[in-house]
């Protein structure tokens, strides 16, 4: 006799889903495609700023578990969180769960760090660009001066390429702790969370 399903519900809007799948195409193809194929990473780098803006404004005035509101908690809630995953006592939550929410906030602050440097090097390297008379040499000049990097333009140059790598570093160290949360919690909750974030549907549970 065939056992019935869990019942599951909508969780994640369309935006979300298809936003978050988008996100991680564009950023995989401008990691890859780097300086060698720079009109592909630049357009890349564009859909992911993009997303990220988009995503931000959804996080105010999006559907209820898109908010902000929704999943940002403070570190207590977090790192509680975290000690019920290691101790088999874990809470669920309809949408992200506390480690969840933190890891949204991470990436996201991240990627706005690296887009924004990465188009400013542009601006003040060809003054191209979305940020192209906005952002200038002089613009940096003075904290190029304070690292001590040389001469005006290499010094805005080589502070925006060293915080636009950096960041797209640290941005794939929180990707593989964000993977290694999903398998973790997927796996306490006995749900398979990224195919929830296919469907857009997660098991029904009480509310956390």
């Amino acid at each position: 006799m065939s056992q019935s399903k869990s019942p599951t519900r909508p969780v994640w809007d369309p935006l979300i889903r298809i936003g978050h799948w988008t996100l991680v195409i564009a950023f995989f193809t401008a990691y890859l495609s780097g300086d060698d194929l720079f009109s592909i990473h630049k357009w890349a780098g564009y859909v992911v700023a993009g997303y990220v803006l988009v995503r931000i404004v959804w996080g105010v005035i999006g559907t209820r578990h898109a908010r902000f509101t929704d999943f940002v908690r403070g570190p207590g809630a977090v790192i509680g969180y975290m000690r019920g995953l290691f101790s088999g006592n874990v809470k669920d939550y309809a949408g992200h769960n506390p480690a969840g929410g933190a890891m949204v906030v991470a990436l996201l602050f991240s990627l706005l760090v690296t887009t924004s440097a990465g188009m400013a090097l542009y601006a003040v390297e060809d003054n191209a660009g979305p940020l192209a008379g906005i952002v200038t040499e002089e613009t940096f000049a003075p904290l190029a001066s304070a690292f001590g990097e040389e001469g005006e333009h290499e010094g805005a140059e080589e502070l925006l390429e060293g915080v636009h790598k950096a960041f797209v570093y640290i941005t794939l160290t929180l990707i593989g702790l964000h993977l290694a949360g999903v398998v973790a919690s997927s796996l306490a909750h006995k749900e398979n969370l990224a195919r929830a974030m296919v469907t857009g549907r997660k098991q029904v549970h009480e509310e956390a």
